[in-house]
Order: C-alpha cells, then sequence, then structure tokens
C-alpha cells in the first residue's frame, strides 16, 4: 500500500515479539485472537495487520464513535485515501417526508470506492453490516461515466439523473442536484467535492469543469467524470419491477386483512395510503419518486440478501473490535427490532417482508464465515462461536492525565529515560511542538523536533513529531511510550480534514426575490412582485419588473431601476398591507419612520462621544502565559473568530473603556474569545465578571471557564440563587479582597453587597433577557470598565454596516469548520420510530430533547416516553415551573442525571449540552421556521453525528401554512430556502434585541433593508459625513437609449437568478466588474446573446459616465444627447477641440444649465453609438476631467 507515513513508529511496532508471532498466524491464515491492547494502540496494530494482507480488510467496530476513532488512528501511519468508514442508517425503514443527504452520500462513496478498489481498509459496524443492499452490479450499471468528446442525447441524461435521485433545481449548490440551461449542464455528484459543468454542442460533451458551488465560477478542466446515483437503490428500466409489485401487493392484503380481524381500522387507512401512493408512484412512471421510495421495498425487488461483502472484489479479511461487546449489542438490537417490526406491521406502516431488510445476527455470522479472521479485545475473553486457534497476548498500558501537572509529565520523561524508552510525542501542531520542546530542555530533557518519524528511535530518545491519535499508550515489553495531546492538554487541536463539510454557509447579503413575494419600491411603497416581463415600447425591447400595487394597480420598473426595489424582510408570518399608487400613506410611513432613526441614531452617537472621551485602564499586550492560554484551544480557530479576538484585544489595549458587541450563533466560539479576554485582564491584575442570564447558562459557563483555566492559577466562582446563604456570603467577602479572578453569576451580581477589588472586565452574555432596572445598573458599570456583551441572534450585515461607527461590533458568522452537518428527518410520528430513535442516542451514551409545546400535556408525555422506553431517566421542563425547581432540572440534565427532557421550546435560548445530540420535535408543522432553526441548532455542537427529527401527524388536516412550513423544513439544509426564512426572521429578532422593541414596528412598516437604508443614512449625516455612494444611489446616471438590451427567457429562464443579475448589473462601479461579469455569465450560461452583450455595453457606459459627472444619456429621433450636471467640473474648450477634431461633423456643443454633447445618429448602428458614447467618455476621462 502506498502513503505509509511515520516508518520509523511502524518499524517499531512491527519489531516487538507479539507482533511476529501475529504475523506467522496470519502468513498461515489462521483465525486469531489478540489480547491486551485498547483504543491507539489496539487499532495501531489493526492498521499493520491490515497492511500484511493482500486483501481488503473490513474492522467491524462496536459503535460508530469508535468506527471514527479507528479510522482516525490508521491514518496516522496509511494514506487517509484508503481509510473509509461505512455508516449505519440510523432510520427505521419507514417512510420519510424528507431527510439531510449526508448519510446516504457518504454510504454510496464508499460502495463505489470498494467497487473501483480504492479502499483497503473499511470500518463498519454491525448494524451497518446487517443491512441488505440492492446488488453490486445496479450500482455498476447505474454509473453515468461522461468523457470530453463523447455522445450523449441530453434529454435522455436528464432523465437518467431524475431516474438516479438527481433533484432539478435553478442553481446547484449541494450535491445531489443538478441544473440544465441552453447547452450547459451543472451536476453535483453525491461523491465528489465539488459540482461539474458539463457544455454541450448539439450532443457531443465539448468541456467538463469543476466549479464552485459559492462563486458558481468554473475552476478546473476535466476529461471525464463518473456520477453515481444518489439513492441506494436507484429506479434502473432495467429492474423487473412486475414481480415485487405482484409480491407487495399480495403482502399488502394479507396484512390488511390482519388489522381488518383485529378492528385496527386506522392501521388499516395509513397501510392503504402508504402502500397505494408508492404502487401508484411506480404505475404512473414517476422516475424521482420511485427512486426515493425503493430502498424501503427493496426485499421484494431482489432474491438475494445481498450486504457490504458482495461489494469487494477479492473476500475482504475481517477483524472484530472487542466481539463479545458487538455480539451481545447485535442480539439485543434484533431483539429490539422484531419488536418494533412487529408494531410497525399493527400501526399500517409496514409489510411483513419489509422486515427482511435486516439481516440477523446468525445470517450475517454465515455471510463472514468465508473472510479471513481476527478477534481484537482487551480482556482474553472466548466465545465458542468464534472459532478462533490462535491467540497472541499484549501487554498495553493507557497514559496518565499530565493536563496541569507538568512536573509529572517530566518525571515520567526522566522515568523512561532512565529505563531505555523510546519516547515518541504527538502533537497536533508545529507551535505546541515548539513550545514543549522548548519546555522540556528548560526541564533537562533533550527532546528534538521532526515532521514524521522515518527511522525508529533509540533508546532513551524523546522526539516530538506531528499526528493525531486518540489516545497515547506505554508498550512495557518492547520499551515504547507514545503520549499524545490528549494527555498533555486534554483534548487534541482538531485539524479541518480536507474537503470535508468546509466552512458552512454564511448568511446571504441579497436575500432571493422570486415572484409573489412582497416587495419595497423606495418611491412607491409595499407592493407584490410578479416576475419580470419583455414589453417592446417605441420599437425597442426591454425587461421590465412587474409590481402589483393596491386594487388593480401595476407599475412597470425598467430593469436600470432594480436598485429601488428590495425584497419586502418582516417578521415570519407577517402580511403586510399593500399601498396604493399616488396615495399620500407611504411617504408618511417613511418619514415616521425617518423620524425614530433620527433619535435612535442621535441616542446611540451620544453614547459613543461620551465614551471616547472617559479614561479607562489599558490593558496589557500578550504576554508568554497569554500565548500558552491561547495555545491550548483544542480547535482551530475560524477566520471570523480570530478577527473578533483581535478587535478585542485592540479595544482592551487602549486607555478607554471598551464597549463591543460580540455576535454568533451558538457554539460558533464566542465564549473562547470572552475566556481569551477574561484571562488578557486577569493576567494584569483585574477582576472579570461574567453576567448571565439564567442560573442554568452560569453553571453552564462556570464549568466552561473551569475546564479552559484548569492549567493556570486562576480562581474562578459563581454567585447565584442556587447557593446557600453561607455559600454566598463567602463569595461576596472573597470578591471584595481580590481572592476571586473571575466571578460567573445572574444578576444577583448587580445586588448593592456585591463589591469588587479592582473589576477591570464585565462580560455580558444575552443583555437583552435583563430587566429595565438591571440594564440601568449596567449602564453606570459601562462608564467604569471595559464591557463585552455576547449575543446569539444573529445581527443582519445590512444593520452592521449601517451601525459603523455608532456600535462597536464583532460578527462571527463562519460555523466552526470539520462539523458535522445535523442530519435532518421530517417524518411522520410513530411511537416505534420514537422508541428506536431515544435507544439509540443512548446507546452510543447521550441524551435526547423531546420537544412538545403543550404545557399541559407534558406529563402525560414523559410517562408515555418512561413506558417506550423504561430504562430511560426522564425529566420534564417548561417555562411555567417555578424556577428553583426548573433550575435543578437543567442542572440535572446538564450534569447527565436525565437521559431524555421532555420540554417545550425553553431549550432555543443559548444552552449548549455537547452530550445531548438527538432532537425529536413532536408536530413540528405547528412551530414557526426560526423556532425550528434555532431548536435543530440545540444539537450537534461537537464533531458526533446529531440528529433532528421532525415528526407530524399525518392523519391530521395540515393548514396551507403548516405544508408550507412542511416544504420549508425539508429543504433545511444549509442552502434551502427554509434556512433562509429562518435566518431572515432571526435577523429581525435580532435587531429588535439589539435596537430596542419599539424599533421593530418601524422595521415592518417600511420592510427591514429600507430601515436599515434610512439609519444608516442618518448615522452618516450625524458624523457629519453624507456618504458618496448613498449619493450616488439617488443620481445614477438616466440613459436611454434605442437598444434592445434584456435577459431573454431562453439564456436565463429561472426568474430569481435573472433578478440577480439584473441587480449586478446596476452596482457595478468599475470596468474590471463588467469583465469579471462577462465572464461569469459566459461560464455558467453559455455565449452571451447580442441583447445581453447591449445589457453589457450600456453598462459600461453607465460607469464611464458617472465617474465624469454625466446627468443623463438620451436618445432622440437625430442624435444623442450627453448632459452634464452644473457642478460638473469645467471642461477646457480645446479639450472640446480635440474631441471635435477626431469626431468630424458628429458632434456639437452646448453650455447652457451645464454642458451637452450631441452625437449625430446618421450612418451609425444602435451599437456603433454606443460605442462612440464611450469612446467620447473615455477621451474625457484620459484628458483628466474628473466629476
Amino acid at each position: 500500500m502506498k502513503g505509509l507515513r511515520h516508518l520509523g513508529l511502524i518499524k517499531m511496532l512491527e519489531n516487538s515479539e507479539q507482533f511476529r508471532q501475529l504475523r506467522e498466524m496470519m502468513e498461515l491464515k489462521e483465525n486469531a485472537s489478540v489480547y491486551g491492547l485498547e483504543k491507539a494502540q489496539k487499532h495501531l496494530i489493526m492498521g499493520l495487520c491490515g497492511h500484511l494482507l493482500p486483501e481488503p480488510v473490513v474492522i467491524v467496530a462496536p459503535s460508530e464513535d469508535r468506527a471514527q476513532e479507528i479510522k482516525s488512528d490508521i491514518s496516522l501511519l496509511f494514506s487517509p485515501k484508503a481509510v473509509e468508514v461505512f455508516p449505519a442508517r440510523e432510520v427505521l425503514p419507514v417512510e420519510v417526508y424528507a431527510l439531510s443527504r449526508e448519510i446516504i452520500s457518504q454510504r454510496i462513496a464508499v460502495l463505489k470506492g470498494i467497487m473501483e478498489g480504492k479502499i483497503h481498509f473499511l470500518i463498519t459496524t454491525y448494524e451497518a453490516l446487517s443491512r441488505r443492499l440492492p446488488p453490486p452490479s445496479l450500482l455498476m450499471s447505474s454509473l453515468i461515466k461522461l468523457n470530453r468528446g463523447g455522445v450523449w442525447d441530453r434529454d435522455d441524461l436528464l432523465r437518467c439523473l431524475v431516474a438516479l435521485g438527481y433533484e432539478r433545481v435553478d442553481v446547484v449548490e449541494v450535491p445531489g442536484q443538478f441544473a440544465a440551461r441552453g447547452g450547459l449542464l451543472d451536476i453535483y455528484p453525491v461523491t465528489e467535492k465539488s459540482p461539474c459543468r458539463i457544455d454541450f454542442f448539439d450532443d457531443e460533451i465539448e468541456t467538463i469543469r469543476l466549479f464552485d458551488s459559492k462563486s458558481q465560477l468554473s475552476r478546473e478542466d476535466l476529461s471525464e467524470i463518473t456520477i453515481p446515483p444518489a439513492v441506494e437503490f436507484p429506479f434502473s428500466e432495467d429492474l423487473s419491477l412486475e414481480k415485487g409489485m405482484e409480491e407487495i401487493v399480495k403482502d399488502w392484503e394479507a396484512t390488511k386483512d390482519i388489522l381488518g380481524r383485529k378492528g385496527k381500522r386506522k392501521a388499516v387507512n395509513r397501510l392503504d395510503r402508504t402502500v397505494g401512493e408508492f404502487l401508484e408512484r411506480v404505475e404512473a412512471g414517476s422516475a424521482a419518486e420511485i427512486a426515493e421510495n425503493l430502498e424501503r421495498f427493496l426485499p421484494y425487488f431482489t432474491d438475494k440478501p445481498y450486504t457490504l461483502m458482495d461489494y469487494f472484489e477479492k473476500r475482504p479479511a475481517v477483524f472484530f473490535d472487542e466481539p463479545l461487546q458487538i455480539e451481545k449489542e447485535a442480539q439485543a438490537r434484533e431483539k429490539e427490532l422484531s419488536m418494533s417490526f412487529e408494531n410497525l406491521l399493527l400501526e399500517g406502516s409496514f409489510l411483513a417482508k419489509q422486515k427482511e431488510l435486516i439481516l440477523g445476527f446468525s445470517e450475517l455470522e454465515k455471510s463472514l464465515k468465508d473472510s479471513y479472521r481476527v478477534y481484537f479485545s482487551l480482556l482474553p475473553k472466548k466465545s465458542e462461536r468464534f472459532g478462533v486457534s490462535s491467540t497472541v497476548s499484549f501487554h498495553g498500558r493507557t497514559l496518565p492525565e499530565f493536563q496541569g501537572r507538568p512536573k509529572l509529565l517530566v518525571k515520567q520523561l526522566a522515568e523512561w529515560k532512565r529505563s531505555g524508552y523510546a519516547q515518541i510525542i504527538m502533537t497536533s501542531s508545529k507551535d505546541r511542538g515548539m513550545r514543549l520542546k522548548e519546555s522540556l530542555w528548560d526541564n533537562r530533557i533533550e527532546a528534538v523536533l521532526v515532521p514524521a518519524l522515518t527511522s525508529p528511535l533509540q533508546p532513551g530518545q524523546v522526539v516530538i513529531t506531528y499526528g493525531t491519535l486518540s489516545a497515547g499508550f506505554e508498550l512495557p515489553q518492547e520499551k515504547l511510550a507514545v503520549i499524545t495531546d490528549r494527555e498533555i492538554f486534554g483534548r487534541p487541536k482538531r485539524r479541518r480534514l480536507k474537503g470535508q463539510f468546509g466552512e458552512g454557509i454564511r448568511i446571504s447579503d441579497i436575500a432571493d426575490i422570486k415572484p409573489g413575494d412582497y416587495v419595497v419600491h423606495v418611491h412607491h411603497g409595499i407592493g407584490k412582485y410578479l416576475g419580470i416581463v419583455n414589453l417592446e415600447v417605441q420599437g425597442v425591447k426591454r425587461d421590465y419588473l412587474h409590481l402589483q400595487y393596491q386594487g388593480k394597480d401595476r407599475l412597470y420598473v425598467p430593469t436600470d431601476q432594480v436598485e429601488l426595489i428590495q425584497k419586502y424582510i418582516g417578521a415570519e408570518g407577517h402580511t403586510p398591507k399593500l399601498h396604493k399608487l399616488g396615495g399620500s400613506e407611504w411617504a408618511r410611513a417613511k418619514e415616521k419612520v425617518r423620524k425614530s432613526v433620527q433619535e435612535l441614531a442621535k441616542g446611540l452617537l451620544n453614547l459613543y462621544a461620551e465614551r471616547q472621551i472617559i479614561k479607562g485602564h489599558a490593558f496589557s499586550p500578550n504576554g508568554p502565559w497569554q500565548d500558552e492560554f491561547e495555545a491550548a484551544f483544542p480547535y482551530k480557530e475560524t477566520p471570523d473568530q480570530l478577527k473578533a479576538i483581535s478587535e478585542v484585544k485592540e479595544d482592551m489595549e487602549k486607555p478607554k473603556p471598551m464597549d463591543r458587541l460580540l455576535v454568533g450563533d451558538v457554539g460558533y466560539g464566542k465564549t473562547e474569545v470572552a475566556m481569551r479576554a477574561a484571562f488578557k485582564a486577569v493576567t494584569d491584575g483585574k477582576q472579570v465578571a461574567v453576567l448571565v442570564p439564567t442560573t442554568v447558562l452560569a453553571h453552564q459557563h462556570y464549568r466552561t471557564f473551569k475546564e479552559r483555566f484548569s492549567q493556570f492559577p486562576v480562581k474562578i466562582e459563581f454567585l447565584s440563587r442556587l447557593k446557600k446563604p453561607g455559600e454566598q456570603k463567602k463569595v461576596v467577602e472573597e470578591l471584595k479582597k481580590g481572592i476571586i479572578d473571575i466571578i460567573i453569576g445572574t444578576h444577583r451580581l448587580l445586588s448593592k453587597d456585591v463589591q469588587f477589588k479592582d473589576l477591570g472586565l464585565l462580560i455580558i452574555d444575552e443583555e437583552q433577557r435583563f430587566g429595565v432596572a438591571h440594564k440601568e445598573r449596567l449602564k453606570s458599570l459601562r462608564r467604569e470598565v471595559d464591557v463585552l456583551t455576547l449575543t446569539a441572534t444573529p445581527i443582519p450585515r445590512t444593520l452592521h454596516m449601517a451601525l459603523a461607527g455608532a456600535r462597536d461590533m464583532s460578527v462571527i458568522n463562519t460555523p466552526p469548520e470539520n462539523r458535522y452537518p445535523v442530519q435532518t428527518y421530517v417524518v411522520e410520528y410513530s411511537r416505534e420510530l420514537i422508541k428506536d430513535v431515544v435507544r439509540r442516542e443512548l446507546g452510543r451514551g447521550g441524551q435526547v430533547f423531546y420537544v412538545h409545546n403543550k404545557v399541559a400535556d407534558l406529563g402525560a408525555k414523559a410517562v408515555d416516553l418512561q413506558s417506550l422506553v423504561p430504562e430511560a431517566r426522564v425529566g420534564v421542563a417548561h417555562g411555567q415551573m417555578p424556577e428553583r425547581q426548573l433550575e435543578k432540572i437543567m442542572v440535572d440534565f446538564i450534569q447527565g442525571d436525565i437521559d431524555i427532557l421532555v420540554c417545550t421550546t425553553i431549550v432555543e435560548n443559548g444552552l449548549d449540552i455537547p452530550n445531548v445530540n438527538t432532537l425529536i420535535v413532536e408536530e413540528a408543522d405547528n412551530f414557526g421556521l426560526a423556532q425550528l432553526y434555532q431548536l435543530r441548532g440545540r444539537v450537534g455542537r461537537t464533531d458526533r453525528v446529531a440528529y433532528a427529527y421532525f415528526t407530524y401527524k399525518r392523519d391530521k388536516i395540515l393548514s396551507e401554512i403548516a405544508e408550507k412550513r412542511l416544504n420549508a423544513i425539508s429543504e433545511f439544509t444549509e442552502f434551502g430556502s427554509g434556512f433562509k426564512l429562518a435566518m431572515r426572521d432571526l435577523e429581525i429578532r435580532g435587531a429588535g434585541n439589539l435596537l430596542g422593541p419599539e424599533q421593530h414596528g418601524h422595521m415592518l412598516a417600511v420592510g427591514f433593508d429600507l430601515y436599515c437604508q434610512l439609519l444608516e443614512e442618518e448615522v452618516a449625516r450625524l458624523k457629519g459625513k453624507v456618504k458618496e455612494e448613498a449619493k450616488d444611489k439617488e443620481e445614477k446616471v438616466e440613459i436611454e437609449l434605442q437598444v434592445n438590451a434584456y435577459i431573454d427567457d431562453a439564456y436565463i429562464g429561472e426568474p430569481s437568478l435573472k433578478f440577480e443579475m439584473y441587480h449586478r448589473l446596476r452596482e457595478i462601479e468599475a470596468e474590471e466588474e463588467i469583465e469579471g461579469l462577462k465572464k461569469e455569465l459566459e461560464d455558467r450560461f453559455g455565449p452571451l446573446p447580442h441583447e445581453v452583450e447591449n445589457l453589457l455595453e450600456i453598462a459600461r457606459l453607465r460607469v464611464l459616465a458617472q465617474s465624469l459627472g454625466v446627468k443623463s444619456i438620451k436618445e432622440t429621433a437625430e442624435e444623442v444627447k450627453i448632459k452634464f450636471k452644473e457642478e460638473a467640473s469645467y471642461i477646457r474648450g480645446d479639450v472640446l477641440m480635440l474631441l471635435a477634431k477626431d469626431f468630424p461633423r458628429r458632434l456639437k456643443f452646448s453650455s447652457i444649465g451645464g454642458l451637452e454633447i450631441e452625437i449625430r445618429k446618421q450612418g451609425l448602428s444602435a451599437r456603433e453609438l454606443v460605442e462612440t458614447a464611450q469612446e467620447i467618455l473615455r477621451r474625457l476621462g484620459e484628458q483628466g476631467v474628473k466629476h
């Protein structure tokens, strides 16, 4: 196998006596048991064993988490491309309305990799192995291979993509989508890290290019690409559906008969709907819907139970990690599933043969019996069924924790050195390696730092190198010790895995405007956007934005005035009233908002000015301790996080009090920024107060701070009503004496008896949740100390820009890298599904949020869940409980004393409990989108896969709004419109929190974007600098030329895309931008039609005219008139004489009311007229004429 790394470590492990014994057994193909190893020691030996074998290796892990750990550890020594995890499908085989695709995409990518022979180590679980798969031949025959110069009927190709489960969209943004425009076809294969763009000439493929899903621009040419299915069981015309359909109908009738005899009328109705709908889709030949649902009925369409093992060309060896644990859990799972399937059958959600989708443990064992097997476990326990002929016993040891105990580490290294141990320290970053080396040399440990271990170490040698392992270990017989970041720093520094899940999407700046949306016309008010229409006026064809106003009023806005139109953004569910064209209501509403905004801006600026005068403490720049504290952060900082850290430090180092707002979603890293600021204050001898709105959050922050500061002599305490009076008194005294460095607490910190010896920094979490009296107290504190305010409610970029210079603000919009997206399912409520989901989460040591928003029913729901999952500890929480009771339950949940928290949307607010990785929302159709988005954000806070189940009751008649909401939830991927809607609603909430509730009504009156524009203008006016761009917006050059300039539907048919392009054309301010847009249009949509070329040339003319102070360019019957503004700079006569000379008998000049240049049209085509006007303006610019 190519790509071996750390050869020195490989050789040291291979040279051990135990490994030599194991190698001999493997050469004889004797099934073996290996004992005495755990975690990383075991995983590395597994890797070396697999490396010896010519055939691929399947490693069966006891859990999904362990599978990921094994992959990471084996990848230390071997190429990560040859090591993959095959994840299990996480939901029972019932009908799913919508689901996240990451796990399915990963499974398909792995199956394709196996068949292509690219994977040597495949790590999986019993659960993933036991689920039946379609025949490998079906996957092979479904692969679409496209190559440059190849010939494909384009319509056939589109049909194939639909049959393979790909979704047709306007713009391709996520895997599993495709878009067709003219001769271009964009596809995002589910197995690739980037989408591709295929350019056809008739039926021949001219080019294949990878492109960026965010910018939509091409970046790399390919000669070929393979498109796999987007579903595991793709619809194929070769598939014999008839036999399967007959069996389904037979089973359907039999099941209905059983249910009918038991009097289960509702179950019969559900079965009729579930099975009947599927059969209708098959008969209608609806390929997309068949592809989505075929997999549930797999046993009816394939005779042989194919599994993962059938996808390997060469029979793989199988390694078991803790086989007895796997066996025990597999048998328990089999028993659970058997009961679940029986109950699903009685619910009418299932047919008898569907249970064959999951193989039993004994069936699975049979399928593995022909493979060479090695069993790895810590303890030498035997099972008769393993058929093991040989055993090897290692003597591995785990290491103690050295975190915060540097002397213990030095002592241990010295002891190992005396005993002749080779000592390897694995660290995840160069900075850590350098600091560690310096620290060890200071303690007389002569460590060397190398990028990789290329040869075995000498006895007593200490080498620091780069790499990540799940845990360190000691092998006494081999005299080898490996120490990792985990033992020294607590957790390894997480590196981004290239190409996996990227940095997530940022909140977009331009809202999508599509037909049917409410819009705001700056001059005419709120109307409804009906789309773009092409009209011919006086022989010239143009595109117009069609708006509907009150009654039958209609307005056609030329696309070169697109900047006057904004999407109306109000709160979710708020429908605005349409204005009447020509009425005074809009002008009055705008004026009212303008006055309110003036007062707001004045107040903000006065406060800001006051703070500039007050003297404060200038904190010292970073010292060695600060550097050490920052290096101990176990994750890679995001770019936004680094920027925020830098801004906060800069403020603190100035001799005036800081007052900065830090905005970022829960889990985006605000607390780390706050902790670095706190550390900076403490190292300068100042005290820090962290003020939070609830005891639960105080408790959470206290734990986080204690863990993060554990290596440093910093005294941290917390103060809340949960503490006994005596304890509170002691904390208050220690604060006054300066014994406590950092105090975390609720508004109890604002009580009169709480006094500080030397407070230097106040950190406020979610200030908007404090009462008026508390806010007044905070106002006075702001004049004395540095203040950092944190909020998880997003602030839109438009508002952030409007407040520039009136409020210091840092925004973290970038989600942490490499965080696996929350796997979201929209699914019909089923007790069996809930039971399975809960048990699965508890089985991996996690906890569950169960959200049910009817307070009166919470107790009964908890009892029901307890009967479903008797082993679970169930708690109930809602906002109407006495505060102390609620606090106690939440703290118990945070500490892991409760497994399932049945609650209302109380969990929306800022809680960050990393161990909760499953969310179930009952009757999700009753919740707002923003609520659902925030609820889902409460899980998936670590690198562990998290799940969100939004359930609905199918038998209930859904309102039109609820149906729409369910559809939006189904698009709850990061790019979906559901996500964008939720973000917009949250942003408005954030704006209200920041500016005060009284501003909320004003935002709804004129729409959010116009509100921000008015605020920005007012802030600029009061600061005495009316922004140039605001002036320009009002006074764009008016151009009226008789040229057909528009975007034809045949070129860009999608209304929202077309609107975006007109918007971008209007925003262009430099000629280079025109060239950039031209290249983008050609790349994304193909060669430019004449009308689009004309549009770009008119945009070029506008850019040239704007820079010279031109007011208008208008065409009449005989000439084109270029009119300059009166204030435009004086143009010398000799410049005009030169122009006249260069354009003989073509130009006339007039200077009444400002300069005017007339161009005679005679003999010039429409395009030549535009080019002549451009040339004249370019010449004027070259002569130094400026606006």
